[in-house]
């Protein structure tokens, strides 16, 4: 594994947080695919501060595609016994910030490109690389036109989150909601004359409770989910300037996370619902969203990932991942990649086991195989 290892080093010390520019990583990615012959597109977001990019290697044809993204979440606020930014080893675990999610599969992704300039290959090997997915598949959400007539039809995506290596064959949709409540601001000494926006709010939050318990209750299931149905989650209520003052206005930041069988469509009239339920105005944004995924397992991509990953573990994921973009495009895509989501995660002093590296490698070893004359 010296040439992941030797990748992930460099990767590591990127600290490519969402609130960082990431573009010395894509700098350093681009010069080293192009270096081993790939065709590189860089797409940057409007900004300029951040980039993602496509590459391709053989000749024309369908291929495998490999997906990744580049960000990590914050270190701030975590108490880190070492140098999250700077690869360390202690036995058989490799510690720093992104090592499981996910830059120990974009190292492995890159060492494969490096042994792909020397196969004869009868198809094409593509690798997207995004940004801003920890803060709601943003990146690949603006990326997705452009990557799309780039691509074209691979016959598998692989989008390498942390499954331990199983074969990941589901995860929720998501949308992330602003509801802005409006009252009539006055004195608070004749506070029942006037609408108070937060009350209208906590009406509103009640009626969303009220959703979920249905949803619980009477909603689709997948009983592959630890929570098996769609659910609704309030995060953040604000509103008024002073004690003595009825507020006029209130907003609460929310989200849903919905089953295949919940469209987003039939979520959102439900939630219109109970913003039409209460007494007071409800203005409904939503921010973001990002598809679901949802493979049969008895899909041809499923059997030939559990056949590269030499894994006959089939599970969904409660996390959300770049998948469904590449879904809804008609590739066959799983998630697959090493690491434990649960275990190392988002968490101080996240690690992973050489022995997942390993497993990853010989992973991509086999994709080079089969995409080789």
């Amino acid at each position: 594994m010296t040439q992941t290892l030797e990748v992930l080093e460099r990767l590591i010390g990127f600290p490519t947080t969402p609130q960082a520019s990431n573009l010395a990583l894509i700098d350093y990615v681009e010069a080293y695919l192009r270096e081993r012959r790939f065709t590189v597109t860089r797409l940057p977001d409007e900004t300029g501060e951040k980039a993602g990019l496509v590459a391709t290697l053989g000749p024309a044809g369908a291929g495998v595609l490999l997906s990744a993204h580049t960000d990590v979440v914050p270190v701030e606020g975590q108490e880190w016994t070492r140098a999250p930014f700077a690869l360390s080893r202690e036995q058989d675990r490799l510690y720093g910030r992104g090592t499981t999610d996910m830059k120990g599969y974009v190292a492995s992704v890159l060492a494969l490109a490096d042994r792909a300039t020397t196969a004869m290959l009868k198809e094409p090997l593509k690798i997207v690389l995004s940004f801003d997915e920890e803060i709601g598949c943003v990146g690949i959400r603006q990326m997705i036109g452009d990557v799309a007539p780039l691509i074209g039809q691979p016959r598998a995506c692989f989008v390498g989150e942390p499954t331990g290596m199983d074969v990941a064959i589901g995860h929720k949709g998501k949308a992330a909601l602003r509801a802005v409540c409006h009252g009539q601001a006055g004195h608070s000494a004749l506070a029942p004359q006037f609408t108070n926006a937060l009350h209208v709010a906590t009406d509103f939050i009640s009626a969303l409770r009220g959703l979920q318990d249905d949803l619980a209750q009477n909603g689709a299931r997948d009983d592959a989910y630890a929570i098996p149905y769609s659910t609704v989650h309030v995060g953040k209520l604000s509103g008024g300037t002073a004690l003595n003052i009825v507020p006029d206005r209130a907003e609460v930041l929310f989200e849903y996370r919905h089953l295949a069988a919940d469209s987003p469509e039939k979520m959102r009239v439900r939630i219109d619902a109970c913003a039409e339920a209460v007494l007071g105005q409800v203005e409904i944004e939503e921010l973001n969203a990002y598809p679901g995924l949802d493979v049969l397992e008895t899909h041809e991509v499923v059997g030939f990932a559990k056949r590269m990953a030499r894994s006959n573990g089939i599970t969904k994921v409660p996390f959300g991942t770049e998948a469904g973009f590449f879904d809804a495009l008609g590739i066959p895509t799983v998630v697959c990649g090493p690491g434990s989501m649960e275990g190392q995660g988002h968490k101080p002093d996240e690690y992973i086991e050489l022995s997942q590296l390993a497993a990853c490698d010989a992973m991509m070893d086999r994709i080079l195989q089969d995409i080789s004359q």
